[in-house]
Order: structure tokens, then sequence, then C-alpha cells
């Protein structure tokens, strides 16, 4: 059985029976977007179903402005906003406290995704999420949600010799944490296409005592070219060997990515083993919004459809 899964563009999904497995595993997932993509999507209702988490990233040089105008229109559609918050963008604690209260006075946000965000040097005192999780800002604001960073596949700029040592000590850190906030945790994960280490990664956690519950990042439908590069920058490493290895056959180069068969298999695996540490899927929509929720809309069951049809 391939790794990846394709489909050509003029096939047309042939009807079948339903994969209660798979529907059962994409109930509450959630979204990533920028403010930039987001203003290309008239309205959420009609591709997102109620309630839908719907993550806001934080890149460099978007002023906090946009970020927190675009907080504002999804959360005004009704839909649960959790913005990032990247510790080495953020000058001070006094710029912080301050982007906290634009959040939640503007848009009423209550929930955040603490990251150190992919910026080499430093813009201030911060540098990891541990260090504005130590602030206490988020407690004293209320927030009712905080996840924070996993990586199925290492991280690099955590431990730059390979490894997990770092990567590891932080997440035990965070395990702490979890015990002394008021706000629910979890773990947003950085995208990956194969489920076998998935799982294992997230055995792994289980068994080091890591308990937070885990929200498992998948790359939505899209080019092949489109997702080596996201790999690429993202540092996504025995998925991007995969990738890489799919490119050399020309005859798939052209062809579109789906997350069927990782989600499929990791639904299976949920399915046998109810106490399973992955709650959600969180995806990262590499080929376009439009695209992954209508995807999310075919294979999601009456769960997954958008708020417009219900």
């Amino acid at each position: 059985m391939a790794l990846l899964n394709f489909r050509k563009r003029d096939d047309k999904p042939v009807d079948g029976p339903r994969n209660e497995n798979l529907e059962a595993f994409l109930q509450g997932y959630s979204i990533e977007v920028m403010p930039r993509t987001a203003s290309k999507v008239d309205d959420f209702r009609a591709l997102l179903p109620k309630g839908t988490r719907v993550y806001i990233a934080h890149i460099e040089g978007t002023p906090i402005e946009e970020m927190v105008a675009t907080a504002k229109r999804i959360a005004d559609e009704g839909f649960d906003v959790m913005p990032h918050f990247p510790s080495r963008i953020i000058k001070d604690a006094a710029t912080l406290e301050n982007w906290i209260a634009m959040y939640q006075g503007e848009a009423g946000v209550e929930q955040a995704l603490l990251l150190a965000g992919g910026v080499a040097q430093p813009h201030g005192e911060f540098h990891s999420s541990m260090q504005l999780m130590e602030t206490g800002l988020f407690d004293k604001a209320g927030f009712k949600r905080l996840h924070v960073a996993g990586h199925p596949e290492g991280n690099k700029d955590i431990d730059p010799n390979g490894g997990d040592d770092l990567v590891m000590e932080a997440l035990r850190w965070k395990t702490s944490f979890n015990e002394r906030t008021d706000a629910e945790m979890a773990l947003a994960t950085q995208f990956a296409f194969d489920a076998d280490p998935i799982i294992a990664w997230a055995d792994r956690l289980a068994s080091e005592g890591i308990d937070i519950p885990i929200h498992i990042g998948i790359a939505g439908p899209a080019k092949l070219q489109t997702l080596i590069k996201f790999a690429i920058a993202c540092g996504v490493g025995p998925s991007l060997k995969v990738l890489q290895k799919r490119a050399m056959d020309v005859s798939k180069l052209l062809l579109p990515y789906e997350p069927t068969e990782v989600l499929t298999k990791l639904a299976a695996h949920k399915a046998a083993n109810p106490d399973f540490n992955i709650e959600r899927v969180h995806f990262f929509p590499l080929g376009g919004i439009k695209t992954n929720a209508n995807w999310a809309i075919t294979n999601g069951g009456d769960a997954a459809a958008p708020v417009s049809a219900t």
C-alpha cells in the first residue's frame, strides 16, 4: 500500500460505505489560516462546521492589528479563534500583555498557541514558549486554552545535533505547567505523512508520563510540489524523504496528495485503542482552505458539515 494517497484531478469520488472510524476521528478538527489566506474566504460558515477552532498563524512582519482584525472577523462568524503567539517576535512582557488585551478586547479571544516561532534571532527577551507561560499573563487574563507545539519527527531548532533530549525536557516542563495552570492544554504538532512513526511517537510520550492530549498536525490536500516546499521550510525530516522519492516519479508529480490514507490508519488505531492520546486532527491547509474544508466535508460525515448546510 502506498504511503501517500494520490488521485487524478478528474476522478470523481466513488460512492461506498462510510468510514465511521474516520468520521469519528475528524470530529472537532481544527484548521490554520493566515490573515492573507483568510481574506480570500468570503464566509467561513460555508466551509467549516459549527464551533471549529481556527488557528491564526502569526508570520514575522504581520502587524498585530491585522492579526486582531482577522481574529475578530472569524470570531464574529461564530468560530473559536486561537492566534499564534510566537515568542521570538514578541519584544517584552509589556508587548505580550498588550497583544493579549487587544485580542480579548476586540475579538473575545480566550485561546492561544504558544511557540518559539520560525525566527533565528529573537526580537527581544523571549525565545521560547515556556518563557511566555512563565509570565503568568495568560492565566491572569483567564485564557481557557493554551496549546504548545509538538514534533513527531523531532525539532533541529531545539536539538540541532539530532535526537530529542531537549525536546523531551521541554515537554516534561510543559507537563508540569499543565498541572499548575487553569487553562486546558494540548500539543498541536507539526505535520507528518506516515501513521506508524506518529503512533510510535505518541505512545512514547505516554510511556514517559507526558499526558498532554495531542492534536495531530496533518497536511491537507495539495500538489506534491507545494508539500515539498513547505516540508523543507518547516524542517520535516523523514516525511520530506518520502515526498522527494515520490517527486522522482513524474507521473505522480502532477497528482494531488490527499491525507486519506494516513488519517484512515490513525483513525483505525484510535478506534481499536480508545485511550490513545491523539485527541484531535489539526489541518494545515497547504493546498488552500476551501480544498481542505471540502475534503473534510466529503470524509467527515455529518459532524463535518458546514454551518450554512446545517
